[in-house]
């Protein structure tokens, strides 16, 4: 019994230690989930002594982790989010974890010695992005980047874990029986075809059960979390039980039930948050309590040679060539490139080695660990630095300082809006609050007053807010400053605004000719943005025609575009070499030389 406290108080420890690492990290901008690998390190075999060595326990432990992660990110991911990446992420999450596992067990059959199928593995094992690094630097990281790349990355780092486990089971499967690839072929096809169709089919059934279920069972406000947690926990372990994919079918889940509207949803959405905190806490600590430092310096040379490999060759190239037929630019494609880092899943991959008795288990796992170490070190430090770098940084819309749903009883639904009054604001202005929304409180000096009594507003009041949900931007507007682009945001939208209702053709005559294509012409810049993004423009957007950058300025509550920014000079490229040029700009310069050859100026079309 005495064994059970000592367990506790030492789990419960390290924990905590964790958590309060969260004020280190924020302090110096160290990776938050690198210090929790450290702390597990530390606290392990050659640290402070404590010696496990559960490989089941820990593969268990951390898929269950991993599932309340990977469901919390599809909880959060929007439709609007999911369409706009879809194809373009998904083809990152499938050929691009393909091509990085290809590309790195070359690698590793030169440096470790590895047979081609050995090496093909370790590829398999370190080629998908890690969801909880990623959404937490993206989420949680005060990282504002353009919404198409942020989204991109987002689904891409969802839906690629499915893939790797896929090729790694299958790996050491067919490495363990002594076979090849050569007659597996059809049959590893056939069992990712199942794998990821039923996953998806279990997955949509398990978030519509979810959905229903909370609709329709009166559960008491406080179990409600606990019951969409377990649902969903449930979907992945029955899912995974049938032979598909359940880590696919959790975050389709949540992608499905976190698009419904469900009661009570803010408290659904906190509780997540925690839990998800907590598994990422627990993964990351027991993962480093696995590994044995001692063992690292025997393969430390070679594994970091490969770490680099796959940072700065592997996967860019896996990610330019996956990317290629779509519409990012240069400095798109290599942010996408660079957020690419490994975390706890290549490591819980590591486990299946040594779980199903290769012969280098050990080094597998060794070898991964080395590599999700140096990822973290260098993306997860740079990845801000990076995102400036290359210009993807938003600048922050003026808007609601805090926003909270309410779940009131019947079948009322709320948000509460927090504004501080800034100047020149239309509000300080004189204009009227909408009757829709519902001023209930002012903070003045610190002081509480109720609307009524407030009088005037003055500048730095905050003033809270109930409304119907949807309609906050229209709110935004007016709480924004009379200057909603400030001055030091012209380089990133444009030096001057041009009408969205305006027509291609005029554009045309403007910029061109040649600008845009006949088809185009009779659109308004509005839809020809969005013909050529394929989806509803957001803010920030951008559009390159020719030797012109369109900018979505301001969207309305419908999304409809308002204002558009226009910059005479496309961004510069990064770099002159011909890399992570999409398919489109290959065309282009094609074009263009093979026209200096023949004497002719280069076109100034799209």
């Amino acid at each position: 019994m005495d064994t059970f406290y000592v367990v506790t108080l030492v789990s419960m420890s390290l924990i905590l230690i964790a958590a309060f690492s969260s004020l280190l990290a924020e302090r110096f901008g160290a990776p938050l989930l690198l210090l929790f690998l450290i702390i597990g390190l530390f606290a392990g075999v050659d640290g402070l002594g404590i010696d496990f060595s559960n490989n089941s326990a820990a593969f268990m432990l951390g898929s269950i982790a991993l599932a309340i992660i990977l469901f919390d990110s599809g909880y959060g991911t929007s439709l609007h989010s999911f369409r706009q990446a879809a194809v373009p992420a998904l083809t990152l999450a499938t050929l691009g974890v393909a091509l990085t596992a290809v590309l790195f067990g070359v690698a590793a059959r030169f440096l470790l010695g590895f047979s081609w199928l050995e090496g093909l593995l370790l590829g398999s094992i370190v080629a998908s992005t890690d969801a909880a690094a990623v959404f937490f630097l993206l989420r949680t990281g005060g990282i504002s980047i353009r919404d198409k790349v942020r989204s991109t990355l987002e689904v891409e780092s969802g839906t690629n874990d499915p893939m790797a486990i896929f090729l790694t089971a299958a790996l050491v499967g067919i490495i363990a029986a002594g076979e090849g690839l050569g007659g597996s072929g059809v049959e590893l096809l056939a069992l990712f075809a199942k794998q990821m169709g039923l996953g998806l089919v279990v997955g949509l059934g398990g978030g519509f059960l979810i959905v229903q279920l909370m609709r329709r069972v009166p559960v008491e406000r406080g179990l409600a979390p606990i019951f969409v947690l377990a649902l969903a926990l449930l979907v992945f372990a029955y899912t995974s039980a049938i032979g598909g994919s359940g880590f696919l079918a959790v975050y389709v889940a949540g992608i499905y039930a976190g698009n419904q509207k469900i009661r009570p949803k803010a408290s659904i959405v906190r509780f997540q948050e925690g839990m998800t905190w907590l598994a990422q806490i627990i993964m990351f600590l027991v993962l480093g309590l696995l590994a044995t430092p001692s063992q690292f310096p025997q393969i430390a040379l070679p594994a970091i040679v490969l770490a680099f490999f796959l940072v700065f060759i592997a996967r860019p190239l896996a990610v330019w060539l996956c990317l290629l037929p779509f519409d990012y630019t240069q400095r798109e494609t290599g942010f996408v490139a660079w957020v690419g880092l490994r975390g706890a899943v290549s490591i819980l991959l590591a486990i299946l080695p040594i779980l199903g008795n290769l012969e280098n288990g050990q080094l597998y796992f060794n070898t991964a660990f080395i590599v999700v170490m140096v990822s973290l070190i260098i993306q997860g430090w740079t990845i801000k630095p990076m995102a400036r770098r290359l210009g993807l940084i938003v600048p922050p819309q003026i808007g609601a300082i805090d926003k909270l749903e309410l779940d009131l009883p019947g079948t009322a639904n709320h948000e509460l809006l927090a504004y501080r009054v800034v100047a020149d604001s239309p509000v300080l202005r004189g204009e009227r609050i909408p009757r829709w929304a519902r001023p209930s409180l002012v903070i003045r000096d610190g002081k509480s007053m109720r609307y009524q009594y407030a009088g005037r507003l003055q500048e730095n009041d905050h003033v809270y807010l109930f409304i119907a949900p949807g309609y906050s931007r229209l709110l935004d507007r007016l709480f924004a400053s009379k200057v909603e682009v400030r001055e030091d945001d012209a380089e990133f939208f444009g030096t001057f605004t041009i009408d969205p209702s305006r027509t291609g053709e005029d554009l045309d005559l403007a910029y061109g000719p040649g600008l845009v294509t006949p088809a185009e012409k009779s659109l308004t810049i509005a839809d020809l943005m969005k013909h050529r993004l394929g989806d509803n423009p957001d803010y920030a957007d951008r559009v390159k025609i020719g030797r012109i950058v369109l900018i979505v300025r301001e969207t309305d509550e419908l999304g409809v575009i308002r204002s558009v920014g226009i910059s005479l000079e496309p961004v510069a490229p990064v770099t002159r070499l011909p890399l992570f040029l999409s398919l489109r700009e290959i065309i282009q310069r094609a074009r263009d030389n093979a026209r200096k050859r023949r004497g002719q100026e280069p076109r100034s079309g799209a």
